[in-house]
């Protein structure tokens, strides 16, 4: 008997994870049946449960793809020589964050994906190693920074890597639910936190209004 190749493999696991991601943003996790996945694949009963023998597997496997894409982005982000503004690394994460953003993008599984992971163990494991993982890249961008001098040399690299990170998640969760703002004004807002305070004015030679103090 042939042997089956392993790109006929791939192939066919590929066909069934694209065929749950439509049925889980039609209809979510758990209206989601096993059966519903197999006849939206088009395929045998012992097909689908050879490469997935769980709607959990199925599951992980979506997460994967709706989280995990972001990781090359961040990663090829963090390699960049020489380094990338803390702004220009950010926008790069939410540029990618918007090509998935769409009606069948990966970010409405993404936010599923974290419902999920409050009540599958094995999911959650997945979900916080995996976002750990993203905050080391924005880490090295923040050490990246303070060597360039973006950064002041007792910043707290981990504290700045945690608050880039809560603004990828921040910005999509407004983009997916409310439908806005688009990047380029989530940036200008971000932009405009991020830029050093002006002088405060001086009150040198300017009129107060309050008598001046007894001789």
């Amino acid at each position: 008997m042939p042997r089956v190749s392993e790109e006929h493999l791939a192939a066919r696991r590929h066909q069934i994870v694209e065929a749950a991601r439509r049925c889980f943003l039609r209809d979510g996790f758990h209206r989601t049946t096993m059966q519903d996945v197999i006849a939206e694949a088009g395929l045998s009963v012992g097909a689908v449960y050879r490469y997935f023998p769980s709607k959990a597997d199925l599951i992980k496997a979506i997460a994967e793809d709706a989280i995990g894409g972001a990781g090359a982005v961040l990663a090829e982000t963090a390699r960049q020589d020489p380094p990338l503004p803390l702004l220009e690394a950010l926008d790069r994460a939410l540029a990618y964050v918007e090509t998935q953003a769409g009606e069948e993008g990966v970010l409405r599984i993404a936010i599923q994906v974290w419902g999920e992971a409050q009540r599958d163990p094995a999911l959650g494991a997945f979900v916080a190693a995996t976002y750990a993982g993203f905050r080391r890249h924005f880490e090295t961008l923040a050490r990246q920074a303070q060597r360039t001098g973006e950064l002041p040399a007792d910043a707290d690299p981990a504290a700045v890597a945690a608050a880039l990170f809560a603004l990828v998640p921040g910005w999509f969760l407004q983009l997916v639910l409310t439908g806005g703002p688009d990047r380029d004004t989530y940036l200008a807002g971000v932009r405009a936190l991020l830029r050093p305070p002006a002088d405060p004015p001086t009150t040198t030679g300017v009129d107060t209004g309050r008598c001046p103090p007894p001789s």
